[in-house]
């Protein structure tokens, strides 16, 4: 998964894409399944989510994804779980203090986000996450305007 993590941040232009035309299909979709099944299909759709996001991403469901934000690369990946940028203990060839083998998730998504068109948007806080949507599907959470 950690490759394709990387690769995912390195073609962060093309995922950028592929989310901005797709998603307010999937989105509207699935705002179309929960009102006409309500919470019925909610574990399928997380699993789906979870499967999709977990080969492109290494994703921790952690229920309030902040990828397009983070030049594809997912913050929660960070051994800190730091959601606004690192933690200062990089190292100088850009791998994680706590993980060395790791590249530091933050320097892949500034990497990421300088392919980006909307690539600024990393500048943007990200809440402090809310652990108790651990698990939970975020495109769930995008459709029922959460």
């Amino acid at each position: 998964m950690y490759s394709v993590r990387l690769w995912s941040a390195r073609h962060s232009r093309q995922m950028e894409w592929a989310y901005n035309t797709f998603n307010p299909a999937v989105v509207a979709v699935l705002r179309g399944v929960v009102k006409v099944f309500g919470r019925k299909l909610d574990k399928p759709i997380t699993k789906a989510e979870a499967l999709a996001k977990g080969f492109l991403f290494d994703c921790k469901m952690c229920g309030d994804c902040a990828l397009s934000k983070t030049g594809m690369s997912c913050p929660m990946n960070c051994p800190k779980t730091l959601r606004n940028g690192p933690c200062g203990g990089v190292r100088e060839n850009g791998h994680c203090e706590v993980k060395p083998e790791m590249r530091c998730v933050w320097v892949a998504a500034w990497d990421g986000a300088s392919r980006m068109k909307q690539g600024d948007r990393i500048a943007e806080a990200n809440f402090a996450l809310d652990h108790r949507l651990k698990g939970q599907s975020s495109w769930l959470k995008l459709a029922r305007d959460d």
